[in-house]
């Protein structure tokens, strides 16, 4: 099963379309009548649909649990064929669709199996995606423009030499798979004027300036300290979906006093020193942070 710890839960829709073909008009009176000898199979069909969304990851061997927080099934009877439509609705970490095909082919099969003491020519085609919504292509940002990132690494002992970074080595990972350029990477000691000074300095040139390191609260963690005063406007809820995300991993993630603003057109961000700490932050807010730079262009949310 593939894993899905590392993402973060949206609102998933999908819509799947199956199709019920029956050979003559005595059966599609026979559904409209309600009089097929089984009982009624909009009804059953229905039922069994439900059953077959929540049972998906019993039946799919890759399918993950999720929980369904709403489904509909609709038809709609068009000559001899009966078309089903099937959504699903979730707030959750991975997509519904093959769970919204799953309930939209039980429902065709449920009928099948209902009506064919009184049909033997019925056929089932045409179950297919029809739409998905909320995953990761449904807010991907294109930029017209090439974004360039400076990464900042805050450390007194790897600026000294003792300790390797691999923190900051992880952000430009990150940044390079959401196709951000990266201007400059330095490492410096944890000194309050230093980090100010290459805030100031990359803002001016960089559209992302990251820094990690110093967000702690051993007295040495002045990062926050040196970033607060010189941010023009910050942005609390990419602190707060930092904390959430990394809170529901590990329980120390509450002490981190990670911040995000902006000088000028420059997004200035603030990341724990820790290789987890750096990886799970940019998880939780990366690519979709990109969204800031339309925003600072002027263009409405979507």
């Amino acid at each position: 099963m593939v894993d899905i710890t590392h993402k973060i839960k949206t609102l998933r829709v999908a819509t799947a379309e199956a199709t019920v073909k029956v050979s003559k008009q005595e059966t599609i009176d026979a559904l409209q009548n309600n009089t097929v000898p089984k009982g009624n199979v909009f009804e059953m069909a229905k039922t069994a649909g439900l059953f077959a969304v929540k049972t998906t990851h019993n039946v799919i061997p890759d399918c993950h649990p999720l929980p369904i927080e709403f489904t509909a099934i609709t038809y709609k009877i068009e000559g001899l064929e009966v078309q089903i439509s099937l959504t699903i609705k979730t707030i959750y970490k991975t997509g519904v669709e093959v769970e919204a095909m799953h309930g939209a082919s039980v429902v065709a099969l449920t009928m099948y199996d209902m009506l064919k003491p009184i049909d033997k020519q019925i056929e089932i085609g045409n179950i297919r995606l029809v739409e998905k919504r909320g995953g990761k292509s449904s807010f991907k940002t294109k930029h017209r423009s090439q974004l360039k990132a400076s990464v900042v690494v805050c450390s007194d002992s790897i600026s000294e030499g003792k300790k390797e970074d691999f923190a900051g080595k992880a952000i430009i990972e990150k940044l390079k798979q959401s196709d951000i350029e990266i201007s400059n990477y330095d490492i410096i000691p944890d000194e309050i004027e230093n980090i100010r000074n290459k805030a100031m300095l990359y803002s001016e040139t960089s559209n992302l300036v990251i820094f990690t390191g110093g967000t702690g609260l051993s007295y040495r963690d002045v990062t926050p300290e040196a970033l607060e005063p010189i941010l023009e406007r910050r942005i609390p809820g990419v602190e707060e979906a930092i904390r959430s995300y990394g809170q529901d991993r590990m329980p120390y993630a509450m002490l981190s006093r990670s911040i995000c603003g902006t000088i000028g057109d420059s997004l200035i961000l603030a990341l724990p020193g820790s290789t987890n700490g750096a990886k799970e932050s940019m998880d939780a807010v990366f690519p979709h942070l990109t969204h800031v730079f339309k925003i600072l262009k002027g263009q409405q949310h979507y």
